[in-house]
Formats: C-alpha cells, sequence, structure tokens
C-alpha cells in the first residue's frame, strides 16, 4: 500500500535528522490508515521548505549512510519520496512539529472527494515544488493527474490553484502571455 522508496527515505531522514541532545527516541507509528514516522528535534528548516531546501544536522552520519548506499547526502530524499506517493496517487504528506519532535505522516489511499480542503491546498503546494524541483512547471493539468480528477472537471482543480495562490504558497507563471499559467512554489 506504501511506495518502499518513500518508508526507506523517510526513515533514513528520521535517523539523520534526529537531535541526538533530545531526550526520548526515534519512532514509526503503524496505523491502519497511515505510518507516522518521528524524530527528536526541531527541524533546521521550517517544514514548507523540507521539499526545496537541505541542511544537515548530522554530517557524520549521513557521510556514512552514504557511503553504506542507503542514503544520498545532497538533500534529494524528500523528492523522491513525494514523487513516489504521488507515483501510488497516495494523499499529500502531513509534516508536524511538536515541542521537540518532528513528524511526517504518510496516509493510505483516500478518494479525492474524502481529502480536505487543507489537504488538497498542501497536495497542490508539495506538487508544484516537486515539479520546480525536476525543472517543470506545475499546471492544471499535471494537477489534475496528481490528484486523480477527470479532465472535464477542471474547475475543481483550478479552485485548488486558487486556493494555493490565496494561501500564498504558490504564484502564476504565465507562458508568454498566454491564456494557460503555471504556477511555482
Amino acid at each position: 500500500m506504501y511506495p518502499e522508496m518513500a518508508i526507506r527515505e523517510l526513515t533514513v531522514n528520521m535517523l539523520i535528522y534526529q537531535g541526538f541532545a533530545e531526550q526520548g527516541f526515534p519512532m514509526v507509528e503503524i496505523y491502519s490508515d497511515r505510518i507516522e514516522i518521528s524524530n527528536l528535534g526541531l527541524p533546521l528548516i521550517s517544514v514548507e521548505h523540507f521539499i526545496d531546501e537541505y541542511q544537515s544536522r548530522n554530517d557524520s552520519l549521513a557521510d556514512i549512510m552514504r557511503r553504506m548506499g542507503i542514503c544520498e547526502e545532497i538533500g534529494s530524499g524528500m523528492d523522491t519520496t513525494i514523487f513516489s506517493i504521488e507515483l501510488y496517487q497516495l494523499p499529500q504528506l502531513r509534516f508536524q512539529v511538536q515541542e521537540n519532535r518532528t513528524t511526517v505522516t504518510i496516509f493510505s489511499y483516500r478518494k479525492f472527494a474524502e481529502i480536505d480542503e487543507g489537504e488538497r491546498i498542501r497536495a497542490c503546494y508539495q506538487h508544484a515544488c516537486l515539479r520546480y524541483a525536476s525543472n517543470e512547471k506545475m499546471n492544471n493539468q499535471s494537477l489534475r493527474t496528481r490528484l486523480g480528477i477527470e479532465d472535464r472537471n477542471y474547475p475543481m482543480a483550478s479552485r485548488i490553484i486558487k486556493d494555493t495562490l490565496e494561501a500564498k504558497l504558490i504564484k502564476e507563471e504565465s507562458l508568454n502571455g498566454a491564456w494557460r499559467y503555471n504556477y511555482i512554489p
């Protein structure tokens, strides 16, 4: 039900980015509808930038894991994770920061109608980030494909894009003044 690549990348990230000065331990919790992977410590960058920024907390551990072939040191793990989540048509990842813990949640498959407005906005933003990191731009068609919206229902994707624009998570980028728009984070 869950992409192996996503589980591997998030588990490795949990280990590499944990705050060893914090009391407690990293956790992987498996529920019937989701997997929650958490590590100790507050993130060094905001959760909105997990996709497009990289800052290491434990360089030595990352180096060892890279040499063992478990991860890459260049920060591409979240791009790989989100790509595999989209490929499996799963809802977007949820990142949460608590008092001394950072948690990422992978949800099991849900139909589009079961995803609330906030989740749709996060999915749109994450999709725009992934496309941008791949040197592509998000548009109405790519978002429809990502969310499994039929072409005839393009206004639904337009509404999600509008809501994400209003949340200031993406911005328009016109194609030489054409009526079609691309969107970037």
